[in-house]
């Protein structure tokens, strides 16, 4: 079946890919077809780096004295650091430390998207190799230039990138002054005090340093990788921007620095319906901390009152990867945390009264998770069928786990979910190869790289390559990308909430900030309908300082538009 582009009668999708990638682009297309023919019985296919010419690999410097930061990266990254309307990819490396001298010197890579399914490595040219022992990374246009910009959490001292603009990215760490002191993890841009400009919040993991190394053994007297209960917590950074590329560390004054945890995974949401921006912070062997935001530079922690702070026999667990999404579409962000093998991953229910009921068990993620090691993780619409479904990128942190526990692999595979607009149904086991392959997954990020509509998966791997994973679930289904540009409300617009409707299917999306583990995701958002044939009306709520409501009538589908604040629509 000839398949043709919207809005172009008559012109075929292949006849309009050839024009724009021109012949030798469209040659790489035709072999990335080949090896994920239309016929394909599942979701996700592996694009192998031969064809995507990805060919960086992590490498974590392991070691006989098992330093616990080599088991505990890396993140990734889809972002449009040019702005060709095409997403790129970053990807976080290890690198010299105090314990750890690479020679030769490792770095993160940058890969441009070529619009025809391959990649090219400009990491020289943009001059964001990094260099130290990368954790994670978070993007976002923290100064409204309409270029989005890079922040590398590290171990030791994290960095920021500012995009010049012209392909090449500068080092403003210092002068922003968000250097983030010790060992950073996840980070999150996201606008606390509604001014429009994006702030930013770096988690903290423990106190540690070589000298601070324990010795941990496993029980047949092997080194091992330290469970981090044996560590020290410590407190997390909190940046309020100043409209004038500096930051300013408002930690303390705004409660964050009160409270010290182990923190892995951030996601900025609005969870009270306040309209203001709360934090949920994943602690590993710590308390969870859901930090609300009152109002005046201020948050309190909650997670205990919440009922997300502990498991519900009252432990605290090893969360990892954390997210925030309406997944049973009541209007309230729901919330979803990711644990380690025995302790099983929590699905959390919004009671619309800063409470919170742990419903793991009663939609099947309890069970598919308790031998599991949960890291990256994430809501989307895989198959564009206009519900949130989850994919879970997962694998234990001791490489000596299988001398210990007869039930767990170090290498594990991922999980997807499939949601049906109420409940998550556990479709891993029929969802190809992919998700039987064992993996030391870390980072995840979603993001549409060949721009057909179907939000693809990308997957950091501890010590190997990175997976690129084509989705290829949606073809068929009809949907709407939507890149929003905010002018009063913060250039990202991360708080925005779109609502769709197309005939008897209503849905509502928020852009929430971060999410995941130690990753960024592609900043637009696609909205599925399904089979149905237009959308009827689309509706955007910016957040505040904008704060205002626009509705657009049956806007076009099967394509990329974008929505700024006040200016209506434009096509891509």
């Amino acid at each position: 079946m000839t398949r043709f582009v919207p809005g172009c009668p008559g012109v075929s999708r292949r006849a309009f890919l050839r024009t724009l990638a021109g012949a030798a682009g469209f040659a790489a297309l035709e072999k990335i077809w080949a090896a994920t023919p239309q016929s394909s019985l599942y979701p996700f296919e592996e694009v192998p780096a031969e064809i995507s010419r990805i060919a960086w690999v992590h490498t974590a410097g392991k070691s006989p004295a098992k330093y616990l930061p080599e088991t505990t990266g890396a993140g990734c990254a889809f972002l449009d650091y040019d702005n060709d309307g095409w997403m790129d990819i970053y990807l976080v490396n290890s690198g010299k430390c105090d314990f750890y001298d690479p020679n030769p010197p490792l770095r993160n890579a940058l890969y441009r998207n070529n619009r025809d399914g391959t990649f090219t490595d400009v990491t020289e040219k943009a001059s964001v190799g990094a260099g130290g022992y990368g954790q994670g990374v978070a993007v976002g246009d923290y100064d409204g230039d309409g270029f989005p910009d890079i922040y590398v959490t590290q171990y030791g001292r994290s960095i920021l990138y500012h995009n010049n603009g012209d392909g090449t990215f500068t080092d403003v760490t210092e002068k922003a002054g968000v250097a983030a002191p010790g060992w950073s993890s996840s980070a999150v841009w996201f606008d606390y005090d509604n001014d429009g400009r994006l702030d930013l919040f770096v988690c903290q993991f423990v106190e540690f340093s070589k000298s601070k190394n324990l010795p941990c053994v496993t029980y047949n007297n092997r080194p091992g990788y330290c469970v981090p209960r044996f560590y020290e917590p410590t407190a997390s950074w909190l940046f309020h921007n100043n409209g004038d590329g500096t930051f300013a560390d408002v930690s303390r004054s705004s409660g964050i620095a009160a409270h010290l945890g182990k923190a892995w995974g951030v996601v900025a949401a609005d969870l009270n319906n306040d309209g203001r921006m709360d934090l949920f912070v994943a602690n590993d062997t710590s308390p969870n901390f859901l930090f609300m935001n009152r109002g005046n530079g201020k948050f309190e922690e909650v997670g205990a009152l919440a009922g997300v702070a502990f498991s519900q026999t009252g432990r605290a667990r090893s969360g990892m990867g954390v997210d925030a999404a309406d997944f049973n579409q009541d209007g309230w962000l729901d919330l979803f945390v990711a644990n380690i093998d025995h302790e099983m991953s929590s699905l959390y229910i919004n009671n619309h009264d800063e409470t919170f009921d742990d419903d793991a068990a009663s939609t099947g993620i309890a069970v598919a998770t308790r031998l599991m090691s949960g890291w990256g993780v994430k809501f989307f619409d895989y198959d564009n069928d206009g519900n949130l479904d989850l994919i879970l990128a997962d694998g234990n942190p001791d490489d000596q786990i299988e001398t210990i526990e007869k039930d767990v692999t170090y290498r594990e595979p991922m999980l997807l979910f499939h949601g049906d607009g109420k409940l998550l149904r556990n479709v891993s086991a029929e969802s190809g190869p992919l998700f039987s392959k064992h993996i030391s997954a870390r980072g995840l990020a979603i993001g549409d790289f060949d721009n057909d509509g179907a939000v693809d998966v990308l997957v950091s791997i501890n010590d190997a390559a990175p997976l690129l994973l084509r989705n290829t679930a949606a073809r068929g289904n009809h949907w709407l990308g939507v890149r929003l540009v905010g002018k009063q409300s913060n250039r990202d617009a991360i708080g925005a909430r779109l609502t769709w409707r197309s005939g008897d299917l209503q849905r509502s999306r928020t852009k929430v900030g971060g999410g995941s583990y130690l990753s960024s995701h592609d900043p637009r958002l696609v909205l599925g309908i399904g089979e149905r044939s237009r959308i009827d009306w689309l509706e955007v709520k910016w957040p505040q300082p904008g704060g205002g409501t626009e509705r657009f009538a049956a806007p076009p589908i099967d394509r990329y538009i974008a929505i700024v604040e006040g200016e209506g629509v434009r096509t891509m």
